[in-house]
């Protein structure tokens, strides 16, 4: 199993948790969920939405000390397919519109009884359940995150955490009054290869200082706005859900907090459909230091699945690119960039669920931890304000 020094991993390398050198995050928060440090105690995982949701019942099912219980989703078409599957492998399963009707057989890591739920209440309510992936639509997530954390459920939610400031500082404040919860969310870019190894040149000073950085989702599949349930919920946010990304890669990066933002948008590529939102949203940023920045998002580029970024320092500048990422250290055009050629994206979807885990079990940080996931919210709520109001706006971190 793994040990409490090796639950903060960041390229390969195993760094001690904050909270044996000292140097505590999210508030100083820190510490073991005291219920689940008794001998032989595995701890019980529920994972709410089946699309997303399945890599997180993957990650769970990997690790050593958990066990997936419980699954939810709202289509019964896709329960069913999931009995269905089950019963192929030997499983049974129930499912109810208020609950379980009876208990699953074990199936793939798990060692107990899986339930199967079709009201995402009704899984949040069960006693037996330790920690909660969401993995539902983005305007269900803040409900159920209360109720989660309500009943004494750690949290690991796919972005975003909500969608307004009002709904973050109420989360802010139940995690406050307890401190044994964790919260994490899906921000998944930093578990990438290539920007874990450009984040360790940065960290040893070969960019020398920074001074402009660019982050750009393009997304590249307007039908899921304009056709799918995206675009059918009372209210969707390009920059909540795919831009959050960039900006989390971007404070992870660089190390410093976002001061200020403005921010433009349109809604050009899904005229005339369902989505009644901007589609295309592009932002300015001012960092702390002086150093400026700028995200974009477009879900309507007509261009596959990208994460577009550009970093510039006195002394290096790095743009991803496909199949490798270039590193310029010369403006001569004789001398040619030097590829990145670790992997990207090189990630899975649930990669992030291992060290949430250990940081449960073990009173160290995740990887993404409380107050990356509050900070990167902050900005995106600073990006939303700017793009209805039309003006600068500061980053007020909640």
């Amino acid at each position: 199993m793994t040990t409490s020094a090796q639950c903060h991993r960041e390229g390969g390398k195993e760094d001690l948790c904050r909270y044996q050198t000292g140097s505590l995050g999210a508030g100083d928060r820190l510490e073991a969920d005291p219920t689940l440090r008794k001998a032989g105690r595995t701890l019980r995982a529920g994972v709410i939405g089946l699309g997303v949701g399945e890599a997180h019942v993957t990650a769970y099912q990997s690790h050593p000390a958990c066990e997936v219980v419980a699954l939810c989703d709202r289509s019964k078409d896709k329960l069913s397919r999931v009995r269905a599957n089950r019963l192929e492998t030997g499983s049974t399963s129930s499912t109810s519109s208020t609950g379980p009707t009876g208990s699953a057989g074990s199936t793939g890591s798990t060692s107990s009884a899986v339930e199967l739920f079709d009201n995402a209440g009704d899984l949040l309510n069960d006693p037996n359940i330790d920690v909660v992936s969401i993995a539902s639509y983005d305007n269900d997530h803040y409900e159920q995150i209360v109720q989660a954390l309500e009943n004494d459920k750690h949290v690991f939610v796919e972005k975003p955490l909500c969608h307004r400031e009002e709904e973050a500082r109420h989360i802010r404040a139940l995690l406050t009054e307890k401190p044994h919860l964790r919260l994490s969310s899906n921000l998944i870019l930093r578990q990438c290869p290539r920007f874990i190894a450009l984040k360790e040149r940065i960290a040893r000073g070969a960019f020398g200082e920074l001074f402009l950085v660019e982050g750009d989702y393009h997304y590249g599949r307007l039908h899921k706005i304009t056709e799918g349930w995206r675009g059918a919920i009372d209210f969707y946010s390009v920059i909540h859900g795919g831009a959050i990304h960039m900006v989390d890669l971007l404070l992870w990066l660089t190390g410093e907090r976002i001061t200020r933002v403005s921010a433009f948008g349109n809604q050009i590529a899904s005229r005339g459909s369902q989505f009644r939102y901007n589609d295309t949203v592009v932002s300015a940023l001012t960092f702390e230091s002086g150093l400026v920045g700028k995200v974009g998002v477009s879900f309507g580029c007509v261009r596959p699945h990208f994460h577009g970024l550009s970093i510039y320092g006195t002394r290096a500048t790095f743009v991803n690119a496909v199949p490798d990422g270039l590193l310029y250290e010369s403006c001569d055009k004789q001398v040619l960039p030097t590829p990145m050629t670790e992997p990207y994206p090189g990630v899975h979807k649930g990669g992030l669920i291992g060290s949430f885990i250990d940081s449960i079990l073990q009173g160290c940080d995740p990887i993404v931890d409380e107050d990356d996931v509050f900070s990167a919210m902050s900005v995106c709520l600073a990006i939303e304000k700017a793009v209805a109001t039309g003006q600068s706006c500061s980053v007020s971190y909640l």
